[in-house]
């Protein structure tokens, strides 16, 4: 019964999570056709990487492979919207790749293994071509919320070795929570504070969508993505919201 009930309370603190979750107007204005699903996530057992997700890697690296010998990364549809948008606000993507683009050049030489819960999402990031953040939730302070910065916004992140607390461009598309800035320029880098790491229990999981992705294949990348983190544990609980015009 105890393990019943706090499972309950969990699944219930992931929901008010994600019914908290924003996208300011100023954001859906600059693209009507965005689209997020939050995968809120909790009961993950932290592990090293494993063979599951060294196979989920290599499948995604073949995939990868295999995509990029028709065209260049700059010009597969969903990652050409993502360079459309970051120009949209004033990033030049040419300098700031969104974190898809920057996941499929590297996978010719091999995408990178972190731990079995950053492989997972990495791999299903390139497997569904669709940008793909992950977020401590223990280290939130409120819910997500995606906006265009002030300018004066926090961004804890490290420089030549050091921590050191940098701030967005006014109008850069930013997600924060109630302590500043956890991810720069839409899906670009990831802040320090909430990163995910070695002891993750509890995280939040941010797919980024633009036309010409389509809600169903957001849906199938949120499906596979949750698919495969309920394999991370025998008490994980997954809670979805998705947030957009359609």
């Amino acid at each position: 019964m105890h393990e019943q009930t706090a499972a309950a309370e969990a699944a219930t603190g992931l929901d008010s999570v994600l019914a908290s979750a924003h996208i300011a107007p100023e954001v859906t204005r600059l693209r009507p056709d965005y689209r997020v699903m939050l995968l809120a996530v909790a009961g993950i057992e932290p592990a090293p990487s494993d063979r599951v997700s060294e196979e989920l890697l290599v499948a995604a690296e073949a995939q990868a492979a295999h995509v990029l010998a028709q065209q260049p990364a700059t010009e597969l549809p969903h990652i050409a919207a993502w360079r459309e948008a970051y120009r949209a606000f004033g990033a030049k993507p040419q300098r700031t790749r969104n974190s898809l683009e920057a996941l499929m050049r590297r996978a010719a030489a091999g995408l990178p293994r972190v731990n079995r819960l950053t492989d997972v999402y990495n791999a299903i990031s390139v497997l569904h071509q669709v940008p793909l953040g992950g977020e401590d939730l223990a280290r939130y302070q409120g819910a997500p919320r995606l906006i265009r910065a002030t300018g004066e916004e926090a961004f804890d992140t490290t420089a030549a070795g050091e921590a050191v607390v940098e701030h967005p461009a006014p109008g850069e598309v930013i997600w924060g929570d109630d302590a500043g800035v956890t991810c720069r320029r839409w899906n670009w880098r990831q802040c320090s504070r909430t990163a995910l790491t070695d002891d993750t229990t509890t995280a939040v999981f941010i797919l980024d969508a633009l036309a010409p992705m389509s809600d169903d294949a957001l849906t199938d990348a949120a499906d596979a993505l949750a698919d495969a983190l309920t394999g991370l544990g025998p008490d994980v609980r997954v809670r979805r919201r998705l947030i957009g015009a359609s």
